[in-house]
């Protein structure tokens, strides 16, 4: 059965989408089937793994609304190595919608137990807010994956996600968990990242990954061209760093179910 991960920080221009994607990648690598599906209306993840997100003739807000069936909206695209549900700005009036209808919180989570059992990971990229959206990742999610910068408006924030993931799990989603925070965007020089990094590390302890994603242009270059950055430049730092990722992710997992 799978594992669903729910990617999100409420701040933008984290590095959320760009986790969301090389690391399904990275795990695809890896040979376990992934699934990835783009819950943010704005369909970068969907950009950066090369479809055109208004083209599509389904995205995950037919499956938000259950108006098609799960398999018709995956695409499956080997050279990816992993399989896509695609957003869109539909997802905004999906999320209009949802606050009419019943059990609307857990929509997601009820239209995935028929793929549950097809793949080994589900990441879900959630927009960069705490909405009806990313309450619906959270609740599908067995753990929750926060990339933050380590700036000083990003521990303001982590304090609030954090407290959202505390309400979700005393309320609707009693299993969830904090898959852990990870450091994007590093730069070894920045005193600041330093002093902010080791501040992370003094709270969370083991919740915060070993692997830190550097600042790399190799990756910032990956979505434009459709690709994760694993097939843009597999030797570039970045690429590196998500492989990294992916094999922390798994021995943790492994370790778990020991």
């Amino acid at each position: 059965m799978a594992k669903i991960i729910a990617i999100t920080n409420q701040k933008g221009g984290v590095g959320k989408t760009t986790t969301s994607v090389n690391l399904a990648a990275a795990l695809a690598a890896t040979k376990r089937k992934v699934l990835l599906i783009d819950m943010d209306p704005q369909g970068n993840a969907a950009m950066g793994c090369g479809v055109v997100k208004d083209d599509t003739d389904y995205s995950s807000c037919e499956l938000l609304l259950e108006e098609v069936p799960v398999t018709e909206i995956i695409i499956k695209n080997p050279q990816l190595g992993f399989d896509l549900i695609p957003g869109n700005s539909d997802l905004t009036a999906a999320e209009v919608k949802l606050m009419n209808m019943p059990h609307r919180e857990r929509r997601l989570a009820d239209t995935l137990l028929s793929v549950k059992n097809s793949y080994d990971y589900i990441l879900i990229d959630c927009p960069p807010s705490l909405n009806m959206l990313t309450l619906n990742a959270m609740v599908a999610a067995h753990s929750v994956l926060i990339p933050m910068q380590c700036e000083y408006y990003a521990l303001e924030g982590l304090s609030s996600l954090m407290a959202t993931l505390k309400s979700v799990r005393e309320n609707i989603n009693p299993g969830l968990y904090l898959e852990g925070i990870l450091r994007t965007m590093v730069d070894s020089r920045s005193r600041l990242g330093k002093d902010v990094s080791d501040q992370l590390l003094e709270y969370f302890g083991d919740k915060v990954f070993r692997t830190t994603i550097p600042r790399n242009i190799r990756l910032a270059e990956a979505p434009s061209h459709g690709v994760p950055v694993l097939a843009y430049d597999k030797a570039s730092r970045g690429a590196l760093a998500y492989i990294a990722l992916a094999g922390e992710m798994i021995r943790k997992d492994k370790a778990a179910k020991k």
